[in-house]
């Protein structure tokens, strides 16, 4: 075991440290200085990218594309875990270290606070801890769960608590906590006591955003037309138009055609369930874009199926159950054959394996961060869920933060501030050097 560092010993800490919520789908990333303003993150498409005339996108050169028709992704982050670390490396390099980008700095003189997925494989780790220190030196270094920095953040301010004192500050890190953090890989449900995860009572639930864009980019090119080469724009589909049902059997009802050569009058409009995506041509239209649905209006899929020329100049697709039964794998995964619960019965199987006496702590402090908690209706439906399950005696609060992408890399953020607590967390490169990643490992894993 080493020995504790007193103010005295080794050198001095870094003036900033890069903080990184290394996500599967975006990097949201920030050089934070603990005398400085916090500064809003860059957030980074994690991803090398392809397009059909072959020309490479490195993740933020992504916004330069004006055809993503097409394009192919290679990802560094597999199901949660970072696997490829030679397309990472590619991706920090320009993004990090090239002299010309914004957040260009010296690993040698910088702090590193990199996210990983909740149980994540010991090789894995050691890999991390490897490049941190010898690909690329960074003078301190801390790898942490990334559930844990949502302590970080000022969880009470989420909720619609009695107004506090402004002169008051939170105490950090908060003492109780269920954090579900719904990304594109999958969706974790880790409950947090004093910013630290209760290893035994962490579940994962294998539905993510790539699911649900898989799903609908099947349902979409089985109904109208084959976009298995367009998942990026499929995406932007499910994110413009998706919504998590109230009353999934109701709005079921107000969708189906009816029997055949008997089509219900209310399935052209489904009470305004129905709606048009307008694709985007590349050309004169760089984006989609969604209104309702017209019924009477021309379009070009609509040529196609009736063989005769209408003046169409759109290309539209109409999305009625669509809208809602993609996200409803989140809390029903046995609709596609998972052998998996919902959101709400995995909270509930977390909090059976810990004392009752801490549930009424965590069912009155659930916060939801990532990309799919943005989903029209998810805080409502999950509340609901999770009400119907815990015990009546017990107040059940789910809450969103204002920007749920972000929360962590804010909460990681508002650890390095705080100077004594990170340098007791991290890991210098010199601790490193003299006593090797066997007992970093062991001091990332809290033993």
């Amino acid at each position: 075991m080493a020995p504790r560092r007193t103010k005295s010993s080794g050198p001095p800490p870094p003036a900033n440290t890069l903080v990184l919520d290394n996500g599967a789908y975006t990097i949201k990333a920030g050089l934070v200085g603990a005398d400085t303003e916090t500064p809003a993150p860059n957030i980074i498409p994690n991803c090398l990218a392809r397009d059909r005339d072959k020309k490479v996108y490195i993740g933020s050169q992504l916004s330069s594309c004006k055809d993503f028709s097409e394009i192919l992704f290679r990802r560094p982050v597999e199901k949660g875990y970072l696997v490829n670390w030679e397309a990472e490396k590619e991706i920090w390099e320009h993004e990090f270290f090239d002299p010309k980008a914004s957040l260009h700095c010296d690993p040698a003189e910088t702090g590193l606070i990199l996210t990983e997925a909740p149980n994540a494989l010991p090789a894995l780790q050691t890999n991390c801890d490897q490049v941190a220190f010898e690909e690329f030196g960074f003078a301190r270094y801390l790898r942490v769960a990334a559930p844990t920095l949502n302590a970080y953040t000022d969880i009470q301010s989420i909720f619609k608590s009695p107004p506090r004192d402004p002169a008051s500050t939170p105490t950090l890190p908060a003492e109780i906590l269920m954090l579900i953090d719904s990304g594109y890989s999958h969706t974790s449900i880790a409950p947090l006591l004093l910013g630290r995860p209760i290893q035994s009572a962490i579940r994962r639930l294998d539905v993510g955003g790539k699911l649900l864009t898989n799903y609908l980019t099947r349902l979409l090119s089985l109904r109208q037309y084959d976009m298995r080469n367009d998942t990026y724009l499929v995406n932007e589909i499910k994110e413009a138009t998706c919504y998590v049902s109230k009353d999934f059997k109701a709005d079921m009802e107000r969708t189906w055609k009816g029997p055949k050569g008997d089509r219900r009058p209310v399935y052209e409009t489904a009470d305004g369930i129905a709606k048009d995506y307008v694709l985007p041509d590349y050309h004169g239209r760089a984006k989609g874009y969604v209104r309702d649905h017209d019924p009477k209006a021309a379009t070009k899929l609509k040529e196609m199926v009736k063989g005769k020329a209408m003046g169409a100049s759109e290309d539209v697709l109409t999305l009625r159950n669509e809208r809602f039964t993609v996200p409803e794998l989140l809390f029903s995964p046995t609709d596609i054959g998972l052998r998996q619960s919902g959101i709400a019965q995995q909270v509930m199987d977390s909090l059976s394996s810990l004392p009752m006496g801490l549930w009424p702590g965590f069912l009155a402090n659930i916060v939801v961060v990532g990309g799919n908690s943005k989903i029209e209706g998810f805080v409502f439906r999950l509340q609901a869920e999770i009400r119907s399950l815990a015990p009546a005696e017990c107040i059940v609060r789910v809450a969103r933060p204002a920007d749920p992408v972000v929360n962590t890399w804010q909460g990681g953020a508002n650890l390095a501030k705080d100077e004594e607590a990170l340098g007791r967390l991290s890991v210098t490169r010199q601790e490193y050097e003299e006593y090797g990643a066997g007992w970093v490992a062991r001091k990332f894993g809290g033993r």
